[in-house]
């Protein structure tokens, strides 16, 4: 996880070469050169993670049947790390062709990063996870069968290994959250998440407003479902979150979300005549009703 204030690290320090990762199977690829999906990763002084999370989403997405017929991708955000995490990024995109990364200049925190992960990213499937190895990559293939319900697929920890302020914090916040949002999700700080392209595509962020995804998400007319999925303690690096900047900031946050909800413009035409036709196909618009901080409908 990252922080929009971050902290400083040890610099400087020289480490070794990548451990060799079993190589990605060859593709055919006989469909699409599109990557079929995208893993969008916040990094900040998550060093001694990067290489085991690395290994770990490369082997599941290496393993998936879509994988034979498209590329995948695995975006690393470097969001102004100080502790040698940028140099051994740059590393690992010189070994897997599948991995990029993006350096910020500094550090801009979370939601910035994810902006610029969705913006740089091209899959259609969109999966965000946090660096610290907390999050399990294997709970991705019991996620994806539910994208041909859902739009949005998000991971519920129902069973956290964090201390006790930091379960206390985050039970109030996402208890708060629901009740005024009303998007009835028990756990949206889990970073693990699938999106359909179309949602990322239509969301506008703003500082903190990677807390509130789900709700965000059905605003815009999408649907939501959460899962139960792994979370281990965290082995290396420290956590960039507290009391203070995950629950007074998130509940600020609240109010400019619950303001967004309340003034998202809506309306129906009276006639479908009336819209115009596709430009492309000159055939009617198939919808009447139009939401324009929603997906058409």
């Amino acid at each position: 996880e990252t922080d929009d204030h971050g902290v400083v690290g040890a610099c400087g320090i020289h480490y070794g070469p990548v451990p060799p990762f079993v190589q990605e199977p060859p593709r055919t690829m006989t469909n699409s050169t599109r990557p079929w999906a995208s893993v969008i990763i916040p990094i900040k002084d998550e060093r001694d993670n990067l290489t085991p999370l690395t290994e770990r989403v490369l082997k599941v997405l290496s393993a998936r049947e879509e994988s034979k017929t498209a590329p995948f991708e695995l975006v690393y955000i470097d969001d102004g790390s100080s502790d040698g995490s940028s140099e051994l990024l740059d590393r690992l995109q010189q070994t897997y062709p599948a991995v990029r990364v993006l350096h910020f200049d500094r550090n801009y925190g979370q939601s910035s990063a994810f902006d610029a992960g969705f913006k740089h990213s091209t899959g259609e499937l969109v999966i965000t996870l946090d660096g610290d190895l907390q999050n399990d990559p294997a709970d991705i293939d019991k996620m994806l069968p539910l994208l041909r319900q859902f739009d949005l697929v998000c991971g519920w920890r129902t069973s956290r290994n964090d201390n006790l302020v930091r379960k206390l914090s985050s039970r109030i916040a996402n208890a708060v959250r629901s009740a005024v949002t009303g998007d009835r999700v028990h756990d949206t700080g889990c970073s693990l998440k699938i999106f359909r392209r179309a949602v990322v595509d239509k969301l506008q962020l703003f500082t903190g407003m990677h807390r509130f995804f789900p709700a965000l998400a059905i605003m815009h007319g999408f649907t939501v479902t959460e899962i139960p999925v792994s979370h281990y303690p965290r082995a290396h690096g420290i956590s960039k979150y507290g009391v203070g900047n995950r629950l007074f900031k998130s509940l600020y946050d609240l109010i400019a979300v619950r303001w967004m909800q309340h003034r998202c413009l809506r309306y129906k035409y009276r006639d479908e005549r009336s819209v115009m036709g596709d430009a492309c196909t000159d055939k009617p618009v198939q919808h009447t009703k139009i939401s324009t901080c929603g997906r058409k409908s």
